[in-house]
Parts: C-alpha cells; structure tokens; sequence
C-alpha cells in the first residue's frame, strides 16, 4: 500500500515526527513518500492509497506556513482519487493553549471530511506541556495505524 506522509511545522516537531512514522511505516512494509515541502501534484504522483497528516498549530490555530498552501489546495480541487482513503492525523500542539490546542488537526479533520476521507482511528494529540519526545509518544498510535491499514 502507498502512503503519503504531508506535514506541517514551525519549528520542526511536526517533521521528526513525520520522519519517524516514515520509517516505521516502511519497516512494516508499506510503500511511503514524504517530502516536506510538498505539492498536490507531487503527491497525486505518487498515487496514494492512504494518507496521513501531521501537524502542529500555530498562531491563534492555524495550520503551519509550510502546510497552509497544500491545504487550500487540496480545498480548493477536492481530488477526486482521495475520495474514501484510509487516513490519520497526528496533530502536535500545547494545552497551555487551550481554546487553540491542536486545531491545526482539526482543520485537516475538516479537510478529510470534505475530500471524503476516511479517518481509520481517532486523531493523535501530542502535547508539548507533557511530553519531550514526541517521536517515541507517537509509536503506539502510528503501529495501530499500520494495523487499520493491514
């Protein structure tokens, strides 16, 4: 199955996080594509066949600056070969910040619902007020992932 990993980060969590998913998603087997800096035509290139998002939020709950384009883009065309894929959100964010925390997630929530995109498990939230890595918080979700995948 093909994966692509789209992310979104302001200071570079977001992409550890992303990185570390990659690689445990194609130690299970799947085929996955990350790039960071991303377009819609390079992912529907790559013809995916799951999707998943990771990103913090910034400001007062925006996406990232490095996601937003992608993001209204993919509003915008609604593509129609992502209709009913399988999909997940890792959404990285600080309660400290409690009327914004993690919307950055729930805007691709949004998105997902809009494009027909099928969450296959609850979205992620990682808290940067609990915890220090975030890579290693996020294992046991991405390895129920692969599994929803399976």
């Amino acid at each position: 199955m093909n994966i692509a990993i789209i992310s979104g980060s302001v200071f570079g969590t977001a992409e550890r996080v992303a990185r570390h998913a990659q690689a445990m998603l194609e130690q299970a087997g799947f085929k996955v594509w990350y790039e960071p800096q991303t377009s819609l035509t390079a992912v529907q290139q790559f013809a995916p066949q799951a999707l998943l998002f990771v990103t913090s939020t910034t400001g007062h709950g925006e996406l990232p600056n490095n996601l937003l384009p992608l993001a209204l883009e993919v509003r915008d065309t609604l593509p129609a070969s992502w209709r009913g894929l399988p999909g997940g959100i890792i959404a990285l964010g600080d309660s400290n910040y409690r009327k914004t925390f993690c919307q950055g997630g729930e805007q691709i929530r949004e998105l997902f619902s809009e494009l027909g995109v099928r969450e296959v498990q609850d979205m992620l939230r990682l808290d940067a007020s609990e915890t220090v890595d975030q890579e290693t918080d996020a294992e046991p979700w991405i390895e129920s992932f692969q599994q929803a995948l399976a």
